[in-house]
């Protein structure tokens, strides 16, 4: 279970310390809920010193993945998702307002040539392609929104050996060892078109949410690109701020 630390890299060593400690959470060598091992057993191991080791795991605690606790030590958190608990998929939301999530699947693809899509992800090789799967999401039986989330092909290949119609693509990443830290999220207004009118069930031309979001792991790497557009009349946003 041992780690590399190179003090020739241009890397600090508090940074590779928690990068090492990453990939054991990712790999779930250290499960949610265990104790991790102590600041002494750490310094031996990656023979550094007890700051080094303190910096590395004050990034972890901040980043929401540890938790200290009073007399125990660390422990590596237990969340369905890790981040701040507020990063969550539609079913969820859904789930937690005591209505049924349902979503209908219209199409999947591998494509090469979504370049804005794939400027997002971070994939420049003309080359690469990702995954991008269009379903209708459903509250109940109303239709609620249409969804696009774009995905590099490695996370793809992970999500179409599932059923599309009913994957909750959060907890299959995580299934996967594949965690989320944080998203942005850019919120604007659109029109519907006549197609996306017939797809939810109202007029065209009517106020849709249109809601971007790029999701990034563990490393800080964005592995979801996903656009949202939700009926006006059935979705509300809420932001809670404190001064």
């Amino acid at each position: 279970m041992g780690g590399i630390i190179d003090s020739n890299k241009n890397i600090a060593l508090y940074l590779q310390v928690k990068d090492i400690l990453i990939n054991r959470i990712q790999e779930r060598k250290w499960p949610p809920n265990t104790l991790i091992p102590t600041e002494q057993e750490l310094m031996d191991e990656f023979n550094v010193s007890r700051t080094t080791i303190r910096q590395a795991i004050s990034i972890l605690v901040q980043d929401g993945i540890l938790e200290k606790k009073q007399g125990k030590g660390t422990i590596v958190k237990a969340q369905s998702l890790i981040g701040n608990g507020k990063l969550k998929g539609f079913a969820e939301e859904v789930t937690e307002k005591g209505l049924t999530p349902r979503s209908k699947l219209m199409r999947y693809s591998f494509r090469k040539d979504l370049y804005h899509e794939k400027l997002m992800l971070e994939l420049e090789d003309d080359e690469e392609e990702i995954l991008v799967i269009e379903r209708i999401r459903f509250a109940d039986l109303t239709p609620i929104a249409l969804e696009k989330t774009c995905w590099p092909a490695h996370i793809g290949r992970v999500l179409i050996e599932h059923d599309l119609n009913t994957a909750k693509y959060y907890e299959i990443l995580e299934e996967n060892n594949i965690f989320l830290k944080s998203a942005k999220e850019k919120i604007s207004a659109v029109n519907a078109t006549i197609y996306e009118a017939d797809l939810l069930g109202i007029r065209g031309g009517e106020a849709l949410l249109k809601m971007e979001r790029l999701s990034f792991g563990l490393d800080d790497k964005p592995i979801e690109f996903t656009t949202t557009k939700f009926r006006g009349d059935k979705y509300q946003y809420n932001i809670e701020l404190k001064r």
